[in-house]
């Protein structure tokens, strides 16, 4: 039996719901580009030459368990959420990798491990949900090996470097699902202020359908059949989550048309003066 299939889905005080509250409650994890932009993102991170790679925000598990699976190293996966964290290790026994990936809950502006550690470090999908990135890329760079790679891909309107900008009212339910979305050249911007050499920057848009299929197939069918049952349980059962989710569900496909992702790689200099 689940171990979380018995317990409340959604018990908090009186506020209403976040998205990332609503993705933990039913086990999914927010995550663009399916395995296609992840597989660009290991190759680009060399994690065939990395011993201990960092994930970082790592939902429900699947991203550790993947590489687990596909590279000979070991993993250490944090997320700021316990259950999420509950998720991934209930993946990681499932897909027979628990014994390589080590789970703790960690924020990322404050990430609880010494300086020059990972070879490499993994973050997918997070950094739209984390108002001060400047500090969250610095903690990212610390923890990185001087020769190491980092990757801090997230979402960003689309557009080019100058998009038109949306109407208010869509604005606000894009961001909905990602209160600290910037600016495609916001986001090199940052990157570019860090130290990392060789930075990568690849910026790619978001196709509604596409990222439903994208979705299912990264975290299985038998997942995401399951999510669906707790969604309805929730919109059954719950009115504050009832509530949080009509206006998560009422996203207008010309919102999601604004939306795209990015890739951003770089190395750290082995000087030690990545930040």
């Amino acid at each position: 039996m689940n171990s979380l299939e018995n317990k409340p889905i959604y018990t908090a005080g009186d506020e209403e719901p976040t998205y990332l509250d609503i993705q933990a409650a039913v086990g999914i994890s927010k995550h663009m580009g399916g395995y296609a932009a992840t597989d660009e993102l290991h190759r680009l991170c060399h994690l065939e030459e990395a011993q201990e790679v960092l994930d970082v925000g790592c939902g429900i598990g699947v991203g550790p368990a993947y590489i687990a699976r596909q590279f000979d190293c070991q993993m250490m996966a944090v997320d700021i959420s316990e259950k999420m964290l509950s998720w991934a290790r209930q993946r990681a026994r499932r897909e027979g990798v628990a014994d390589r990936i080590a789970f703790r809950k960690a924020d990322v502006r404050e990430l609880p491990f010494e300086d020059d550690r990972f070879d490499a470090v993994i973050v997918e999908s997070v950094l739209a949900f984390v108002e001060d990135k400047e500090t969250a890329i610095r903690e990212l760079i610390r923890v990185t090996q001087p020769g190491g790679y980092g990757s801090p891909p997230s979402n960003s309107p689309q557009g080019g470097e100058e998009p038109e900008p949306p109407p208010p009212d869509m604005l606000t339910k894009v961001l909905y699902i990602g209160p600290a979305i910037l600016t495609e050249a916001e986001w090199r911007a940052v990157w570019e202020a860090t130290k990392m050499e060789a930075r990568t920057i690849q910026t790619r848009p978001l196709e509604a359908k596409q990222e439903v299929r994208d979705r299912i197939k990264w975290v299985g069918w038998r997942s995401a059949l399951s999510a669906q049952g707790r969604v309805l349980k929730l919109l059954l059962t719950n009115p504050r989550s009832r509530e949080a989710l009509k206006e998560q569900l009422d996203t207008p496909a010309d919102a999601i048309k604004l939306i795209g992702y990015a890739l951003f790689v770089g190395r750290k200099p082995a000087d030690r003066e990545g930040g």
